[in-house]
């Protein structure tokens, strides 16, 4: 024999001292050990109690001696083992929540229709129209055969679900059902109010049907709220589970499924590894629309540049310090920040142009009302892990800040989008250059990720579109490049310079006169691919520096309305810093490298 007696059961009812009432009922069950919750509110009770029957009986006697509750009525049902885990009274302003001003069950519901008068209906095949309240999760396990469910998440909802109806349905016969009738006190009355004029409530619901009619014309079992889940239709307890993570109730069939995993998953919210990135990487886009649009450097804002002293310079004056740091400013326009107030030493006070310095101080430049140049901001979250971030950087876009960009630049748009985190890019790639850049998630993985560039362990594979047609198909080029930046931070070719090396391909040679090249730089010099190019006298397309003819351009970074410099970092493959996996990732082929 079942060894606990499991009770539900409702009443609308005006009630009133419920906190006494609420504390009165806590200890009466506790002493009894019943376990379940009662909820009560100013219109009346709900309750799911489970313990040994005596105990069960004395609740009720107890309950039935307050006004109103004279006649209360519960549904039993048997289980093996107590179905809760502890004994709940709650205050609650509502005791089914439904938030509609002006339905109240303690004075009207709607015409009752017992469970044996629907199954003659049903049996007769006469035109009724059954209408499942309840929520999808509960619609889910089992339902009236043909009947129309509500489609909905929470019972607040309701009213919308109405609202969705066929306007024919408002003469048809209407019978309102859920678990145990409770909802139905509500739904039924609001549906007279939107205009149904023949509306019908299955007096004690799902469970009152199953006790005295059982299957008929019902598929599957119903949900109840306990750890039982599921009651089939003789009220016994069935094997469905509930999934941890989503709610979601769980046939015998689906907690055989692959994708149920214990307190993770189940087959209404699993999701794939693919699935999980590709939510992840929407949401990274949507972020760093945010904080991008408008450009966060568009707006003028006082910008602070630290100025670090380094060794060599101890107890020179501070005049004597920017016009060595940075040469190309003329001393007179540094006199004219200094007596502007926009040099501060490192107690944030103005200096004058003969204040000394200390080796290791840091003093700070303020340039006010900087509005920065406009940059291409659509910047493409390819992956993302715990340790990496693949990204896609448009051009034109300055990774760092640097010269006249600060606020527009990749680093701040990553370190805004992905706050607290500050993700930290393993290389760099030029502001015109478009294509792949890999970044450590932290400052471990940095670590890890960071000396493979250094060391020309990452295979790095580049499209460029340049002037002219090799006369090889294959070639390589290794003309040594100088360490020292001259104008627009260019650099040159210079036999004392460090050695540098490219493999390239030649793809295809087009009409036009350019050609299209695979790249492969085996070295990692600043502007190597252009430079090299350039001296072989296969200049870029588009590149603002190294023109044609050997020629040297005025503009550094260009504008997003300019035509592109024809550079991509293409792919990439290294050694994943989690895992140790050799990984490949690919940005596709831009828009100027495909024919036509």
């Amino acid at each position: 024999m079942p060894a606990v007696t499991n009770i539900s059961c409702y009443r609308f009812a005006r009630m009133d001292g419920l906190k006494s009432l609420r504390e009165r009922l806590l200890a009466f069950c506790k002493e009894r050990a019943l376990k379940g919750t009662i909820l009560l509110a100013p219109e009346g009770i709900n309750l799911f109690v489970a313990g040994a029957a005596p105990a069960i009986e004395e609740l009720l006697a107890e309950l039935r001696a307050l006004p109103g509750l004279e006649d209360l009525a519960p549904k039993y049902s048997a289980s093996d083992e107590q179905p809760f885990s502890r004994m709940l009274v709650r205050l609650k302003k509502e005791i089914i929540a439904f938030g509609v001003e002006g339905i109240d069950p303690a004075t009207y519901t709607s015409p009752r229709l017992e469970a044996r008068e629907l199954k003659k209906w049903l049996d007769e095949g006469r035109p009724v129209v059954l209408f499942d309240t309840r929520n999808d999760y509960e619609v889910k396990l089992g339902t009236f055969k043909n009947a129309i469910p509500a489609g909905i998440d929470h019972f607040r909802h309701f009213p919308e679900a109405v609202a969705k109806l066929p306007a024919e349905l408002k003469d048809a016969p209407m019978v309102t059902f859920c678990t145990g009738g409770i909802r139905c006190e509500k739904a039924a009355p609001f549906m007279e109010q939107a205009g149904f004029r023949n509306v019908y409530q299955l007096e004690g619901g799902i469970l009152k049907y199953f006790e005295e009619v059982g299957a008929d014309h019902y598929d599957g079992e119903c949900f109840v709220f306990d750890q039982r889940v599921g009651v089939d239709p003789g009220l016994r307890e069935t094997g469905s589970a509930v999934c941890f993570a989503c709610q979601a109730p769980l046939t015998v069939e689906e907690q055989s499924d692959p994708r149920y995993i214990g307190h993770v998953s189940c087959p209404h919210c699993f999701r794939s590894d693919e699935d999980k990135m590709a939510e992840r990487i929407e949401a990274r886009h949507a972020a760093l629309r945010q904080v991008t649009v408008p450009l966060p450097g568009s707006q003028p804002y006082e910008n602070r540049r630290p100025i670090r002293i380094p060794g060599e310079l101890d107890g020179k004056t501070i005049l004597e310090v920017l016009e060595i740091l940075f040469a190309h400013i003329s001393r007179d326009e540094w006199l004219a920040h200094l007596e502007a107030g926009h040099i501060l030493d490192p107690r944030d006070a103005p200096a004058t142009p003969d204040a000394s310095v200390r080796a290791g101080e840091q003093w700070t430049r303020v340039m006010p009302g900087v509005v920065e140049p406009a940059v291409n901001a659509d910047v493409a979250v390819l992956h993302e892990d715990e340790a990496i971030l693949i990204l896609d950087k448009p051009a034109p876009l300055p990774m760092h800040p640097s010269g006249r960009f600060n606020r527009n630049t990749l680093v701040h748009f990553l370190h805004a989008a992905w706050h607290p985190e500050k993700p930290r890019p393993a290389h760099r790639l030029d502001a015109n250059t478009s294509g792949l850049v890999v970044c450590a998630r932290t400052r471990h993985f940095a670590k890890l990720l960071q000396p493979q560039f250094s060391r020309g362990e990452v295979e790095k594979l580049y499209l460029a579109k340049v002037h002219g047609h090799p006369a090889e198909d294959r070639f390589t080029l290794d003309a040594s490049i100088s360490d020292e930046p001259v104008a627009l931070g260019a650099r040159e070719i210079d036999d004392a310079g460090q050695a540098a090396l490219t493999e390239v391909t030649v793809v295809r040679r087009d009409d036009d006169g350019t050609a299209l090249l695979e790249v492969r730089p085996l070295t990692g010099r600043t502007n190597q691919i252009r430079i090299h190019l350039w001296h072989a006298g296969h200049p870029i397309v588009g590149d603002p520096v190294y023109l044609p003819d050997g020629g040297r351009g005025d503009t550094q970074t260009l504008s997003p309305e300019d035509p592109p410099m024809c550079l991509h970092a293409w792919k990439l493959r290294f050694t994943h810093p989690r895992s140790g996996e050799r990984v490949e990732f690919d940005a596709g082929p831009p828009t100027w490298s495909i024919p036509g």
